[in-house]
């Protein structure tokens, strides 16, 4: 965290040096929308304190601490409660985003107004990511949506010849985990931090087969279902999300179990039953397996450990490089009602 110097330059408020000025801000207990703030004051006036005064911007905004109404001294007039004082509910704050804080403290006159002691300097923080709770509700929005099941034999990964000519002569044939990047929602906690690789699932409704069109490159390795999800794999779920179109995209994750992946996904993600869940399910009849896939949303599934080629086949597909579906950094829509919790963006 990182303290910067401030001196109140506001005026339309009286100012009485008698009030003790916070220090040492100290910010805490920081989720997606709500944290803890504390700081230390001098024991003079203490008594006279009834009121403190923060003022809370994006870290971008650097017009901080400057008054919005003369008669509105700052975002939030809380009263003088025990420290440290939990802040939520008050702004609708963003997961992910760093902002700036500073408190005055403020005795309230019989007239109305306000004596103010000088702003404290200025801390950063920046907020966490959706919880596990905040991630249910957005697998409770995304169950509503998925449709029925349809059957599906293989996933795959759509690239340019370029990436598996290199995965064969600089990684022994194995493609590689990489870091997720920032598509999806802001607050998901796999954005710039899961490893994995990126395979896709759905199946064109009339064929049962993968669609011939992709994004991604005209060269498609697809690989038996049973190979990365099985009962030796653990199921997660990731992310719901669209970008502006009516179609959603679901993240899900799948894991080896007892792996780094596995770790990190158990810590922060729900987790699903694989043989009975509304995306993608894997159950066993008469000893075979059988994979079946949610119709109506577009399933993105990350696999967190590496995967050799020779375990699949890689052909060129007959379709076309239909760039507009592609999801890379993708921003999601923050307006959607289907797609979107009540806590920041």
């Amino acid at each position: 965290m990182k303290t910067l110097r401030n001196k109140s330059q506001d005026s339309g408020i009286a100012e009485m040096e008698e009030l003790p000025v916070p220090h040492n801000i100290k910010i805490s207990n920081i989720t997606c929308d709500s944290f803890k703030i504390s700081w230390d004051m001098d024991s003079k006036s203490k008594d006279r304190i009834t009121h403190y005064f923060i003022d809370l911007n994006k870290k971008e905004n650097k017009n901080s601490n400057k008054f919005k109404h003369k008669d509105v001294p700052t975002k939030l007039v809380a009263k003088a409660v025990p420290l440290p004082m939990t802040v939520r509910g008050h702004w609708f704050l963003s997961p992910r985003t760093e902002y700036t804080v500073a408190v005055q403290t403020a005795s309230k006159q019989v007239d109305g107004d306000y004596v103010v002691s000088e702003w404290s300097e200025i801390i950063e923080f920046c907020t966490g990511d959706y919880s596990k709770v905040h991630l249910t509700q957005l697998l409770e929005k995304a169950e509503v949506i998925a449709g029925r099941m349809l059957k599906l034999s293989v996933f795959y990964r759509n690239q340019h010849k370029e990436y598996f000519d290199y995965i064969r002569d600089q990684h022994g044939n194995a493609m590689q985990p990489s870091v997720k990047d920032n598509s999806g929602s802001h607050g998901s906690p796999i954005s710039g931090k899961l490893e994995g690789i990126f395979f896709s699932c759905n199946t064109e409704f009339n064929t049962g087969k993968p669609p011939q069109d992709s994004p991604y490159g005209r060269y498609r390795f697809e690989i038996s279902a049973e190979k990365l999800f099985n009962p030796n794999t653990n199921l997660y779920f990731g992310d719901f999300y669209c970008m502006y179109t009516a179609y959603h995209y679901v993240i899900l994750v799948i894991a080896p179990v007892g792996s780094p992946g596995d770790e990190f996904c158990k810590q922060r993600l729900p987790q699903l039953n694989s043989k009975d869940n509304k995306f993608l399910t894997c159950t066993e009849e008469d000893g075979i397996m059988v994979y079946h896939h949610a119709q109506d949303v577009i399933l993105e599934v990350i696999y967190t450990d590496p995967v050799d080629l020779s375990l699949g086949t890689v052909a060129e597909i007959t379709g076309h490089q239909v760039m507009s579906l592609s999801t890379a950094n993708a921003k999601k829509d923050p307006s959607c009602k289907t797609c979107n919790i009540s806590v920041g963006r």
